[in-house]
């Protein structure tokens, strides 16, 4: 079966393009915007609707199979791709990669996803963004091919065994903390809640009190509404830790060890508790913390996400044990079979992967990490795209429940 034409609609992603430099230097909320000044080049306002571009590929049989272009909300920043704006990769798309996919047969997802990762133009790569989305459609579309659903065409092509069985979903719960914690609650979630920690005075506090003083919130509202349950918790700092202790290696391990006392008897793991600015600096920043958590003796797990966006960037972070866990946030590092690489190689060298992403996705985009996860089996997932938790927990987790007894079925996807 072969790709027969190519299309690109606009449209809207999950959540919104944010300028993480100008937020992290304390700019001022009006209701849902932000007042003042840019400080990430392509950005427009502080804040900026979000955007995302389908590729639809239609099949020789008459069906289509569909991947959705998409960008993290902090584009930009930390050795990311620009700003990702739909109607500007439009014309590039058309005259430059759709030459490539009309005619080619749908034989193997990673042979095609491959050739799509590595199309030089003018001496760079395609956007991260239009790769991770031209890769779901071809991975949809090999599959129909194969008549398998995604997930079993993933295993096929990379010899995993065919589990099914669920993956831990982490919820995500942007500025409303308090109540999306509540639904996570409700909802039993295996992970939460995020937090958002991305601004000093208001989140963190200058002397970490206020994180603090959060987490203890998450244990005893935990233990008042839902007896027994025992959800990890897992918050995103954005390098606030690093900024108030200023970098200092004794005060931060103090600080983050003396964490695991607020959240009780909670697993706890901290994202990206510092941001050294560059991938030599922080890898080196993050792996002495590492370290002197562990001599400290202190449970709390160290995730990496900063400067850590692409497949050769999570082998790095993985080789020099850098972290307990990588987050692997799918639309950085462009083709979805980067993704699938990079849980494999985190596995199979003693760290924990979280196949994360972004609130600015989409329900497609989503849709076709849940077939990645369950087939790489990543310690955790992120439920995506958005930031209310409910929508992307519905998209996230139905997906899920669906392919797994699809799996059990050993159904054919046509």
């Amino acid at each position: 079966m072969r790709i027969t034409d190519v299309i690109c609609v606009p449209g809207s992603s999950g959540f919104y393009f944010d300028d993480q430099k100008a937020i992290k230097e304390g700019i001022a909320h009006d209701g849902f915007f932000y007042d003042g000044e840019v400080r990430t080049p392509g950005f427009s306002s502080v804040r900026m609707a979000g955007e995302a571009l389908s590729i639809i590929l239609l099949l020789e049989n008459g069906r289509f199979a569909v991947g959705d272009c998409a960008a993290v909300q902090y584009s930009g920043t930390g050795g990311r791709d620009p700003l990702f704006l739909a109607e500007t990769f439009i014309p590039e798309i058309m005259r430059e990669v759709a030459p490539l996919l009309i005619g080619k047969e749908l034989s193997s997802f990673i042979e095609l996803a491959t050739m799509i990762d590595t199309v030089m133009i003018d001496g760079r790569r395609l956007h991260t963004a239009v790769r991770y989305g031209i890769s779901q459609a071809l991975l949809e579309a090999v599959s129909i091919a194969h008549g398998k659903l995604p997930v079993q065409q993933i295993c096929s092509e990379y010899r995993l065994p065919i589990i099914p069985q669920p993956i831990e979903l982490f919820g995500q719960c942007g500025d409303d903390r308090y109540a999306a914690v509540d639904k996570m609650i409700l909802k039993g979630v295996d992970v939460l809640p995020h937090g958002l920690i991305n601004e000093i005075e208001t989140k963190l506090g200058r002397d970490g009190r206020l994180l603090k003083q959060y987490i203890r919130w998450i244990r005893d509202r935990i233990a008042q509404q839902r007896p027994g349950y025992s959800p990890v918790i897992h918050i995103d700092v954005y390098g606030t830790i690093g900024m108030i202790f200023d970098h200092d290696l004794s005060a931060m391990t103090d600080y983050l060890a003396g964490l695991q006392e607020d959240a009780g008897t909670h697993e706890l793991y901290i994202e990206g508790p510092v941001d050294m600015g560059g991938k030599p600096e922080q890898i080196q920043m993050l792996t002495a913390l590492t370290e002197s958590l562990k001599a400290a003796g202190s449970p709390v797990k160290l995730v990496a996400d900063e400067w850590c966006n692409t497949i050769e960037d999570i082998r790095d972070f993985t080789d020099a044990r850098s972290c307990h866990m990588v987050q692997i946030k799918t639309p950085d590092l462009g083709s979805i079979h980067n993704t699938i690489e990079s849980v494999l190689y985190c596995k199979a060298h003693g760290i924990e992967a979280y196949q994360g992403g972004t609130c600015n996705e989409t329900d497609i985009s989503a849709a076709r990490s849940v077939h990645a996860a369950l087939a790489t089996r990543p310690e955790r997932m992120l439920i995506k795209p958005g930031m209310g938790f409910d929508e992307g927990l519905t998209i996230v987790r139905n997906e899920m429940a669906r392919t797994i007894e699809l799996m059990r079925r050993g159904e054919a996807y046509a």
